[in-house]
């Protein structure tokens, strides 16, 4: 069945902060194999103009994927995670993201759309440091595949 397109431009509340540790930035940037200094080194990171740490610019997806689950498990969207694929990922940066930081998102529904019985859900996810100050725009595209014929 079709997901509602009334849910189209529904926001759901700021997720509770997310403090980004050093080590979560430097697993991370090991888990992809990145050896960039900045990612590792505080010294290396200051040497490039950065306070601290930063992080690889997928990271944020552990956030923002989190913060999606609000959409994800919202009962009266009614989409069949069982059935969920993710389709595609992209995000816009104001700054780079850095240890100590303390980010929350906000997931907007941006588009739900219908091809050969498959929902397609287009979800945004808008991350702010504490001060409020726009960091990084994620848009995560997730597919729910149709159910097959019995």
């Amino acid at each position: 069945m079709a997901l509602d397109q009334s849910f189209v431009g529904r926001s759901y509340p700021p997720t509770a902060p997310y403090e980004v540790g050093r080590e979560k930035i430097r697993e991370f940037a090991e888990a992809v194999g990145d050896p960039n200094p900045a990612y590792l080194d505080p010294e290396a990171a200051k040497a490039l103009g950065h306070c601290d740490l930063i992080a690889p610019p997928t990271f944020v997806f552990a956030i923002t994927f989190k913060a999606a689950r609000d959409v994800i498990a919202d009962p009266q969207l009614g989409l069949d995670y069982s059935r969920v694929v993710h389709g595609d990922q992209k995000f816009a940066y104001s700054r780079p993201v850095r240890a100590g930081d303390r980010l929350a998102v906000t997931s907007t529904i941006e588009a739900i759309k219908s091809l050969a019985g498959n929902d397609i859900i287009d979800v945004r996810g808008e991350v702010h440091d504490e001060a409020g100050e726009h960091v990084v725009t994620a848009w995560t595209k997730l597919v729910a595949r149709a159910a097959e014929e019995a």
